[in-house]
């Protein structure tokens, strides 16, 4: 069993929470990057600028901060006075909060609210670029026109599907409690973490046509 401080754990909650919407809001930028190159292409140079880039990092880093710093604080003001075994892989929120003797109820509602605001409404944004990429793909008059705006987006979909699937098979085998053995969150919360990051490189790489030569020219040796 592998031990960590108290203030290290609340640490890595912090951190935990941070990341996983940063990445969130990385595809939501990027889907507004798919839609303005589809929808507006000759004003793209204009509108996806080095300055529009380092203002949405400075929004995304900013946002998450402010918005996942009230977890760890809600988590750390309780009073723990029972087991110090946490029931999972990392610290997560609401794991580390069942061990106190007080009432959790705040710490799940910000949760809640937090996770919704920020991950609900990123994806609420990606759908509605999407949306407005499909209603302009159905106008282009060129087949092949239509085949490349679609493969443009291909490898975000496939990314946005593993991300956002797994994110809500997660919360819905929290929300299930006692019906679901407590291992089941447990390798969800892992494969949440890995899966999508792990894909990343190949799904962009595997298109990128450099990369896919080198590739299959490795295979052929």
């Amino acid at each position: 069993m592998k031990t960590i401080s108290f203030s290290g754990c609340f640490l890595q909650m912090f951190i935990m929470n941070t990341f996983l919407p940063m990445e969130s809001s990385t595809f939501l930028v990027m889907a507004y990057d798919r839609y303005v190159a589809i929808c507006h292409p000759l004003r793209y140079s204009s509108i996806i600028t080095e300055q529009f880039v380092i203002n949405a990092a400075i929004f995304i880093v900013f946002r998450n901060l402010v918005a996942t710093l009230p977890t760890p604080v809600l988590a750390a003001r309780l009073n723990y006075c029972a087991s110090n075994v946490v029931e999972n892989c990392i610290c997560a929120n609401i794991s580390v909060a069942k061990l106190s003797c007080g009432d959790i109820r705040l710490n799940k509602l910000y949760q809640f609210v937090s996770v919704w605001c920020l991950l609900g409404s990123d994806l609420v944004l990606i759908l509605l670029s999407y949306c407005f990429i499909l209603r302009a793909v159905t106008h282009l008059q060129s087949g092949g026109a239509t085949t490349k705006a679609l493969s443009t987006c291909g490898s975000h979909l496939i990314l946005i599907l593993f991300f956002y699937t797994l994110l809500l098979v997660f919360i819905f085998t929290n929300k299930a409690g006692k019906k679901i053995p407590s291992e089941v969150p447990i390798l969800l919360n892992v494969l949440h973490h890995l899966i999508p990051p792990a894909l990343n490189p190949i799904v962009y790489g595997v298109r990128t046509q450099e990369i896919k030569q080198g590739i299959i020219k490795l295979l052929k040796y």
